[in-house]
């Protein structure tokens, strides 16, 4: 059965030759391939301010183009999600896309008195595929993929998004042959919806 798919390519260079944008676009093939529904968010042509407040996350304005990502994410059956590893997480572009994006009344309710906030974006399930030059193996096991971690535990599953798959693509900066075997999976995961 046709799924509806979101792929954020959360790579903020622009540049063509940048690894994530290439397995982004071959998820999005293979999804086309087997008729699913897409649309895509590029962080890197997404314009928006970064919230510098709790009182902006809570109660301000949404810039239009942030009401444009929460309606495809609301449109969505299936979020993929794609960055480069920066600094040991994702870049500072994308986290600032999420917390503009994943806002109260929106991603998830406060509620009053006791309790756990209400995850408003459930039966949705995502990908998170990180590109990095280390060993991923070494990511795994030496630094316990915190990064992702984090973000499935602290940001995805806090609004109710699950399951999770995750793909870690490690020395980015090596052969084409790894390049090409990555792209395949990205389009057998991308007809596959998952």
């Amino acid at each position: 059965m046709p799924k509806r798919i979101l792929i954020i390519d959360g790579h903020p260079d622009p540049e063509p030759q940048r690894f994530v944008h290439a397995l982004a676009e071959a998820y999005a093939s293979g999804a086309r391939e087997a008729r699913h529904e897409i649309q895509v968010v590029r962080v890197s042509d997404t314009p928006f301010e970064l919230l510098r407040s709790n009182r902006d996350f809570k109660e301000g304005k949404l810039p239009a183009e942030i009401a444009n990502v929460q309606s495809a994410i609301s449109w969505s059956d299936h979020i993929v999600l794609l960055f480069p590893l920066w600094l040991g997480s994702m870049p500072a572009l994308l986290k600032g896309l999420l917390e503009q994006t994943l806002r109260p009344g929106f991603a998830f309710d406060y509620r009053s008195g006791k309790g756990l906030p209400k995850k408003r974006l459930k039966g949705k399930s995502a990908r998170v595929v990180v590109t990095m030059g280390m060993p991923a193996l070494f990511y795994r096991w030496y630094f316990r993929a915190h990064s992702v971690k984090s973000l499935q535990r602290n940001i995805l599953r806090f609004v109710g998004v699950g399951p999770i798959g995750t793909s870690i693509v490690g020395n980015v900066e090596g052969s084409a042959p790894m390049r090409e075997r990555w792209l395949e999976r990205m389009r057998r995961y991308g007809r596959a919806a998952k």
